[in-house]
């Protein structure tokens, strides 16, 4: 058991692979950090999610589940602000969890990060897919049925078969993003920076211009009377947390990329909180203004941006421009995610937990080439099958268990090593740690059984890949025992 729960030292090493020491290009400030972040965590919540959880679970008081799923990433943000200054790695969560925790719950955390990074990928692509279909059929470019969507959905918790073969315009936009994650991460996080301004801007127009048409009637009553668990009333409020916690996993993601940055110490900190700042005030904007333009059960479509602007024709002009935006920016929420998922593999790779192909790196693009194509394929055969509801659900779940973690050993770090150089401190470490872990709980508690179900399966077969291949592989294991 005491094997099982050796922990890596708190200090940043160039990885080894097969001998050579592999190092990934250091271009990155805490400008591009806050990019990244916004990149990632505006997309899928505003164009996507929002119009699911107000219909479906928590009405105008989608506001309230905005906030308090803010709440809760504060604190792990806080927690992830301090380990990624202290151990800038690539890795996140799982490296931090090495350090603290021991391996197996290292290999607990990295394995729940490969679900949260692979399925999100994957919803947001099938959320561009929906965005970009619409916005072709307006000008009557119509792609067949059969290749709009997954051949499964659910409705009401029930499997539905659509009809369908596979989603095309899913797997094309992977296809896309992958070829620039692959050629280089200054290259992906220009373009990022660039479309992320483009999103924003279009995100402030539609509040503005969007408040002109809000009928207060529409907020009221604010908390719909309660249906069924989950459905409307305080449960409701606490499932759309629950769902709209999907759309904060961007700054996760920024901490992937420590290893790239110029001045770690400095810059994660800013760019993870300062993302996570920005885009929570964006979001409690944009939903009062959405679920006030249109009543509420309206917005459960695939595109709940564009379905409140239609309903108003003097701002038709804005909602071409919305789904311009959406389709732009969904697109860089695809992209963090597929730059933080190899990253993840990467560290994991060289830790010798799984196969050393994944930690290899490009020799001229200085990116974890193999392991980006390898995550590229995967998400796209799950675009291309899977229904939005099933990927967008077990994402947040995966989300959640890693924050849990890292909020956890922030706090073991302060009892375990005290003398540890901190350039970022958590305030009030003993209030906000715990917090952090009994939030994060506290979501994951109340998620249906089928995601319990799902978590279960996929936890399983990573332990199985644990103990078949990462544990007689591990180097820290080898190092101890030679």
């Amino acid at each position: 058991m005491r094997n099982l729960f050796i922990t890596k030292p708190v200090h940043a090493e160039p990885h080894v692979v097969a001998g050579e020491e592999v190092t990934l290009a250091r271009s990155l400030d805490w400008r591009h950090l806050i990019m990244l972040g916004i990149g990632a965590v505006i997309g899928a919540g505003i164009f996507v999610i929002t119009g699911t959880a107000a219909a479906e679970h928590a009405g105008p008081a989608i506001i309230l589940s905005f906030i308090f799923a803010g709440i809760a990433c504060a604190f792990a943000a806080l927690c992830y602000a301090e380990l990624s200054a202290m151990i800038p790695v690539s890795g996140s969560a799982y490296s931090y969890a090495y350090s603290t925790l021991g391996e197996s719950v290292a290999w607990f955390v990295g394995w729940s990060l490969v679900l949260e990074y692979l399925f999100a990928a994957s919803t947001v692509a099938v959320g561009w897919a929906g965005y970009t279909l619409s916005f072709l059929d307006q000008f009557g470019m119509h792609l067949p049925n059969v290749l709009r969507q997954a051949p499964i959905t659910f409705k009401h918790e029930d499997l539905v078969l659509t009809g369908a073969w596979f989603n095309l315009p899913a797997v094309l936009i992977i296809g896309a993003i992958a070829t620039l994650c692959y050629r280089g991460i200054k290259e992906s996080a220009t373009v990022n920076a660039f479309i992320v301004a483009l999103k924003v801007l279009v995100v402030l127009l539609v509040v503005i211009f969007g408040a002109h048409y809000v009928t207060p009637a529409n907020w009221h009553p604010f908390i719909p009377p309660n249906q069924a668990p989950g459905v409307y009333g305080w449960s409701g409020v606490f499932r759309g947390a629950s769902i709209v916690f999907f759309a904060y996993i961007g700054f996760d993601a920024v901490s992937t990329a420590a290893q790239e940055v110029k001045n770690p110490q400095r810059d994660m900190p800013i760019g993870i909180l300062g993302s996570l700042a920005i885009c929570t005030v964006l979001y409690i904007l944009m939903a009062a203004v959405l679920t006030g333009m249109v009543p509420f059960m309206q917005l459960d479509t695939a595109e709940p941006v564009a379905t409140a602007l239609a309903a108003h024709p003097a701002l038709a002009w804005l909602k071409t421009l919305a789904e311009l935006a959406a389709i732009a920016g969904l697109s860089t929420v695809i992209l963090v995610m597929l730059m933080g998922q190899p990253r993840i593999f990467y560290a994991m790779a060289t830790d010798g937990l799984m196969p050393k192909t994944l930690g290899k790196v490009h020799p001229k693009f200085k990116t974890p080439h193999r392991a980006t194509v390898i995550v590229s394929v995967i998400a796209a055969v799950m675009a291309a099958f899977l229904p939005i509801s099933l990927l967008g659900d077990v994402v947040s779940m995966g989300t959640l268990v890693a924050f849990a973690t890292v909020s956890a050993g922030v706090l073991i770090l302060r009892y375990t090593q005290p003398g540890l150089k901190r350039s970022f401190r958590v305030p009030l470490a003993i209030v906000i740690c715990p917090l952090g872990v009994l939030s994060c709980l506290a979501l994951i508690w109340i998620m249906p059984v089928r995601n319990w179900l799902l978590l279960l399966g996929w936890t399983v077969i990573g332990f199985v890949v644990y103990f078949s291949y990462g544990y007689k592989h591990s180097k820290l294991r080898q190092a101890q025992q030679s």
